[in-house]
């Protein structure tokens, strides 16, 4: 049965249109409309990651996100994916966007540092941080293939360095101030869509540090959810 979804001003009932992969447009005669993540929006998932990795994800009746705990499926932990979604959606400008992203994902996985690298078809530009120096930001750049954030990217795969101290490919930037805190564990994740390079967001913490399968779909699901903000903004250029 359709579940019916009454308007938050005057009462009555809305109607909803599929906007993109992940938003639906939920509007009222009276004027009045809202975005709401869409249900299948784990069919967008990037290409590159293994849909398994997805099977903890599941969506209730209106479209929010859940991970389901493995010790105990019946146990649901309401997580900021929605929150993060609606964000992207919204009109805010871009930058504004990928900064509260980088702080929401750091606090939600427990990070130390979080940051998101755009493809500006040259370099790999830093555009956000939470941990790093802010004035590093839209100075700290990569080629494809330099560095971890570079490597995932021409590797198009996501990248899990247990110790980067001990990768060759890893790259301090004295902008970002990054030697100071001694990263340990790096996980990468590069955005692609279809074979075009969007971006790269990276997840750091100063100890060692292994990433579970929910966290893992959970950085894939924002790493998405970055792509659908870029591309929405590019439209309305």
């Amino acid at each position: 049965m359709e579940s019916i979804i009454r308007c938050r001003k005057c009462g009555k009932k809305m109607k909803s249109a599929r906007v993109d992969d992940y938003r639906i447009k939920i509007s009222c005669t009276c004027g009045f409309s809202e975005y709401r993540t869409a249900p299948s929006a784990s069919k967008a998932i990037n290409p590159h990651f293994s849909r398994e990795s997805l099977l903890p994800i599941t969506f209730d009746d209106s479209g929010s996100f859940f991970f389901q705990q493995r010790a105990d499926r019946e146990q649901k932990e309401i997580i900021t994916l929605e929150e993060i979604s609606m964000l992207a959606s919204s009109d805010y400008k871009l930058d504004d966007v990928l900064k509260a992203v980088v702080e929401k994902t750091a606090k939600r996985l427990g990070m130390d540092v979080c940051s998101i690298y755009l493809w500006d078809g040259e370099y790999l530009v830093l555009r956000a941080t939470y941990g790093l120096a802010q004035e590093a930001v839209g100075k700290a750049r990569l080629k494809i293939g330099e560095g971890v954030t570079g490597s995932a990217v021409m590797e198009k795969r996501p990248l899990l360095i247990e110790d980067v101290s001990k990768d060759p490919r890893y790259r301090y930037f004295q902008e970002t101030k990054e030697e100071q805190y001694k990263i340990r564990t790096m996980y990468s994740y590069p955005i692609f869509s279809g074979d075009t390079p969007f971006g790269v967001l990276n997840a750091q913490t100063v100890f060692k540090r292994e990433f579970t399968e929910d966290e893992i779909s959970f950085v894939s699901v924002i790493a998405n959810l970055i792509l659908g903000a870029i591309k929405m903004r590019k439209r309305e250029e």
